[in-house]
């Protein structure tokens, strides 16, 4: 898909098959294809089809694919944050966000991939930094600490949340043999030549859940003891 400027007016009238098409409408079928058949579902061609339109009119809403792509990337973090109020605990409402942004990837898990590094530059996104920074102000950090405290935050949060989505996304027969071997081929390994996979063999299937709400509360833990320290300071 070439890079073409987008223009400003966008034509309202209905395609061949009765849809009218907005931002809105494609990027909602962008991420549906997505869905149904992977990543490389994100082309003009199939997304044309599936519209009833021909594949240049999708040029009117965005530049190229890429542009869509981070349109789906916020699609997803609005889904995620809707309705989300932040509470007076800041820590129990960053704990909340996390686990929305969580439950967003795993809602799309085979464009998790795709979307969970970029920068949307768009409003969702916007909204969530803005949710999470002020948060970590009302904490009480000074700027400049509290920027850095969001980026260690969203990326232990977008990391945990995409390998989880990575997961879900594999063919389920290649899911279980990958939980179940924590609980056979781990477990049977020689005790003499893996002497803590010895000593653990019997916790060993815990190995094969997510560990996002322990990495989550570790996470929160420290910030929660910074923040403190920092009272203590002033």
């Amino acid at each position: 898909m070439s890079t073409r400027a987008p223009q400003e007016r966008r034509r309202r009238r209905p395609t061949a098959t009765g849809t009218v098409l907005s931002k809105e409408l494609i990027t909602e079928t962008a991420l549906r294809l997505i869905g149904e058949h992977g990543p490389e579902a994100l082309s003009v061609r199939r997304l044309g089809a599936a519209l009833g339109c021909d594949p240049s009119a999708l040029y009117r809403y965005f530049r190229d694919t890429d542009d869509l792509l981070l349109a789906v990337s916020d699609r997803i973090i609005g889904d995620a944050m809707a309705g989300f109020v932040p509470g007076p605990d800041w820590v129990a409402s960053l704990r909340e966000m996390a686990s929305r942004v969580r439950a967003g990837y795993l809602a799309h898990p085979r464009a998790a991939a795709m979307a969970s590094y970029r920068i949307t530059r768009r409003e969702n996104e916007f909204r969530a930094v803005e949710t999470g920074v002020g948060l970590l102000l009302s904490a009480g950090f000074p700027p400049a600490v509290a920027v850095r405290l969001y980026l260690a935050f969203i990326d232990t949060v977008l990391g945990h949340a995409a390998l989880d989505a990575a997961c879900k996304a594999l063919p389920r027969e290649r899911r279980e043999a990958d939980g179940q071997a924590w609980a056979e081929a781990y477990r049977s390994v020689d005790p003499e030549s893996y002497p803590a996979l010895g000593e653990v063999r019997d916790e060993l299937h815990v190995m094969a859940e997510s560990s996002f709400d322990m990495a989550v509360d570790l996470l929160l833990d420290s910030l929660a003891a910074r923040a403190a320290a920092l009272r203590a300071r002033t």
